[in-house]
């Protein structure tokens, strides 16, 4: 049952305890353009970026994790959902834009799975333009460059 509130999800900082919370819960596309895009397991690839981004976690209501993000210092921004986003996606976009807009960061940048359309949805609906289509990963798989000034 959705709620009203605006504020459906808590965000806080992440910590390592919150990286197999959400690893264990991924969605197939956020779990597929980890693994295409850097060759790396998602739970290393997740507690490396707590270890060293700026990084949070989004609470649904329930207690279970809805997401993790995060920016290093050069603006490179990424964000990995479990489907407890999709229970609340218009709050879900709200809160995500809350905390981008919150970012010191003058540039956020990264890249994209074409193939990770929901994804891609979320970036159009928190203002990110997209440049290009390239090659990237270890499978020189087609990746969205995008950026928001």
């Amino acid at each position: 049952m959705a709620t009203s509130s605006t504020n459906v999800f808590k965000i806080r900082s992440a910590t390592l305890d919150d990286v197999p919370r959400v690893a264990s819960n991924l969605r197939q596309d956020d779990l597929q353009e980890i693994v295409d895009g850097t060759g790396v397991n998602p739970v290393l690839s997740m507690s490396l970026a707590v270890l060293l981004d700026e990084t949070i976690v989004f609470d649904a209501p329930d207690g279970k994790a809805a997401g993790i993000a995060g920016v290093d210092a050069s603006g490179c921004i990424w964000m990995h959902c479990t489907n407890e986003t999709q229970r609340y996606p218009l709050s879900f976009v709200k809160q995500a834009r809350q905390w981008i807009d919150s970012l010191p960061h003058p540039i956020l940048h990264n890249l994209a799975d074409i193939r990770n359309t929901a994804h891609l949805k979320l970036l159009k609906h928190l203002n990110f333009k997209f440049l290009r289509v390239v090659p990237f990963g270890p499978h020189n798989l087609y990746f969205v460059e995008f950026v928001r000034l």
